[in-house]
């Protein structure tokens, strides 16, 4: 029994981990971590994450950036591995997460989708085999109206596992708009749209003559950042100091 404790309890994707884990044998969420508890989550909530005096074997960050400062400090003092889903912090946090694996296990990818890992992995293999045949590659993203960022950080891990396993020889090229000429051999071209309540949608196409070969993954809910979260916390809980990413996790399935 993995035991928990959720960092950002009260949030969105708290909430949907709370539910998962409730029907998940093998974890438990012990204590949550939120600026208001205002919720009956069926566990003790501290509004201030260093009055939580109750034993667990990972946290599970889903809060915002300004309190990673505090997570790590009270991870460091206790102990505890963290998977960090909290996007968005300053190169400075980053810095700190990376001081702070010295001394505890973290876990941090740009995606906690099991199949978004899963088809990076798979990426890795096609890339080396459509690449040297001269296919050219397009990443294409979809998601909601009210996302701020493109492209996504997701479609840009996407085209970095591919151009990783070709050597990093290939130029990211965002708009087409500007340039009146023929596609040249190495790039790879990275789209955006955005529109509605799309959750997440990314296709990587490899393109030849007389053939495509897509891949596809399609988020339809936050549960599965939330499912891959909870099984990143049950590889996590234990492992030694340093840094981890869901590559890890897929790994060890």
């Amino acid at each position: 029994m993995t035991r928990i404790i959720m960092h950002g309890c009260n949030g969105h994707m708290g909430q949907v981990i709370t539910e998962l884990a409730s029907n998940d044998k093998d974890v438990e969420i012990v204590a949550g971590i939120d600026i208001v508890d205002n919720r009956d989550n069926g566990y003790p909530v501290f509004t201030d994450i260093f009055a939580c005096d109750v034993e667990a074997d990972v946290i599970i960050d889903f809060a915002a950036a300004v309190a990673v400062d505090n997570l790590l400090k009270y991870s460091k003092e206790k102990k505890i591995p963290v998977v960090l889903c909290t996007t968005g912090l300053s190169k400075e946090q980053i810095e700190a997460v990376k001081e702070t694996s010295k001394e505890v296990a973290i876990l941090k990818s740009a995606n906690m989708s099991l199949g978004i890992n899963t088809l990076i992995k798979l990426l890795k293999d096609a890339a080396k085999v459509f690449g040297p045949a001269g296919y050219d590659i397009e990443v294409v993203e979809q998601h909601h109206r009210l996302k701020k960022d493109a492209p996504s950080g997701t479609a840009l891990a996407l085209a970095d596992s591919v151009n990783d396993a070709l050597g990093n020889e290939y130029e990211y090229v965002y708009d087409r708009s500007s340039r009146s000429m023929q596609r040249p051999d190495k790039e790879i071209g990275i789209s955006s749209v955005r529109g509605g309540t799309i959750v997440g949608v990314h296709d990587v196409i490899f393109a030849g003559t007389d053939e495509v070969i897509t891949f596809n993954h399609t988020a339809y809910s936050k549960s599965v950042f939330a499912k891959g979260a909870i099984e990143a916390g049950k590889f996590l809980a234990g492992k030694p100091s340093g840094m981890y990413d869901m590559a890890d996790v897929i790994e060890a399935k």
